[in-house]
């Protein structure tokens, strides 16, 4: 009998529990948290004295200021511009959709260099916009506006692929349901539609606040890089660097890296709690 069960037992695909969760905690110390303890060790070299002249220098905490304030609005108009491409690419027809929806895409497969390149050539003070919108007083390319646009522009698809799986599997009958009960349409999107797709934006929102943080090289080609004005951290790092200060790029790195895992600790206990609020409401 104990020999017939074991030959009706199914093969699993993979080789078992024990051996995978070894490989993944294997592939994810080698590809991640090793590279990520170097950082630290190589910050430990710097004495108290030493890490806080490298990290809260006045040109310093004004790149913080700048990075995490410009990824922070860029994300937001994300969540509001991805969800109504989103919207639009999966609830209406119309001519020219499929391309529409690769375009989506282009800003992933386009090198950032080139990002930065398209976006200096447009919004410069002789590019293609930039030549009317200046002498209204009007000033998109190196200064803090212009990094704003760029990290827009990289960030908006992660907000709109996020989003439209979910706007894509959503009931239109709970929709129509609430339609015929005569709810306005305000109503309908604050209590069908929003609590049905509020975790994916906040993914969309951590993914796109995230990949805006670190973004160098779109930004470095329109924003000018004008200390105290317009650089970003990951420029102060790259200085370091070229000036051989290893330990100093190291300790702006680990702040750096410090602020952006409290920030999705915080955003990911927010997707937490919203998808226990939308069960407790189902």
């Amino acid at each position: 009998m104990q020999a017939t069960l074991q030959r009706r037992t199914p093969k699993r695909v993979l080789p078992g529990f024990k051996l995978t969760l070894g490989y993944t905690l294997f592939y994810l110390c080698l590809i991640v948290l090793i590279p990520l303890s170097a950082l630290v060790l190589k910050t430990f070299t710097l004495t108290w004295e030493q890490f806080i002249a490298a990290v809260a220098s006045p040109r310093v905490v004004a790149s913080y200021q700048l990075t995490f304030g410009a990824s922070l609005i860029a994300a937001l108009v994300n969540v509001v511009f991805g969800l109504l491409v989103a919207w639009v690419l999966v609830r209406y027809p119309f001519p020219g959709k499929k391309i529409v929806d690769a375009l989506v895409d282009l800003p992933f497969a386009l090198p950032t260099a080139v990002a930065g390149i398209a976006l200096t050539a447009l919004l410069a003070g002789n590019g293609w916009v930039g030549q009317w919108l200046e002498p209204q007083g009007i000033t998109l390319a190196f200064n803090r506006n212009g990094i704003v646009i760029a990290l827009i522009f990289i960030g908006l698809p992660f907000v709109v692929r996020t989003v439209q799986p979910v706007l894509e599997d959503a009931e239109k009958e709970l929709e129509e349901a609430a339609t015929c009960l005569g709810a306005t349409r305000w109503q309908t999107f604050r209590h069908v539609i929003f609590p049905t797709i509020a975790p994916a934006l906040l993914t969309g929102f951590a993914m796109a606040f995230a990949r805006a943080i670190g973004e160098y090289g779109s930004v470095i080609f329109i924003a000018g890089n004008m200390p105290m004005v317009s650089e970003i951290t990951p420029l102060i790092i790259i200085g370091k660097l070229e000036q051989y200060d290893y330990a100093g790029a190291t300790a702006v790195a680990v702040v750096m890296l410090g602020f952006s895992f409290v920030l999705l600790l915080i955003i990911n206990a927010l997707q937490s709690w919203q998808r226990k609020r939308s069960g407790a409401l189902s």
